[in-house]
């Protein structure tokens, strides 16, 4: 048994009247008109006050600061490094009145009294 598929159908339908393509415009646009009453503004002049600001600094605190440092300059070329120097430290912020800490420049050194060194005869 074998089967005939049809490669064509036909309706009873007549379909010859509708178009293929269509053509959508916009061929008027209505007028809108807003009537609107003017918008008034009435502003009061701005007055500026003086204003007077005092800041007062009777003393300054007393305060010792200290600001660790580390430096570090170096040359390079194309990322490889040539010289290099660190400088590395503390510096100070001192409002109060200086006297040098042991650890400061200025402190005032004892001087220890040194027996001198005597040499002892030898025998030859």
């Amino acid at each position: 048994m074998s089967l005939k598929i049809p490669s064509s159908f036909t309706f009873g339908v007549d379909l010859s009247g509708i178009p293929d393509s269509y053509t959508i415009g916009i061929t008027e646009v209505p007028k809108i008109e807003i009537d609107l009453d003017p918008i008034q503004i009435h502003l009061d002049p701005i007055e500026i006050r003086p204003l007077d600001l005092s800041f007062r600094l009777k003393e300054i605190p007393s305060v010792r600061a200290h600001l660790p440092l580390d430096y570090r300059v170096c040359l390079s070329v194309l990322g490889f490094e040539l010289l290099g120097v660190r400088l590395c430290g503390e510096a100070q912020v001192i409002t109060e009145p200086y006297v040098p800490n042991p650890c400061e420049c200025g402190y005032p050194v004892q001087q220890m009294a040194v027996a001198p060194i005597t040499h002892a005869a030898t025998p030859q």
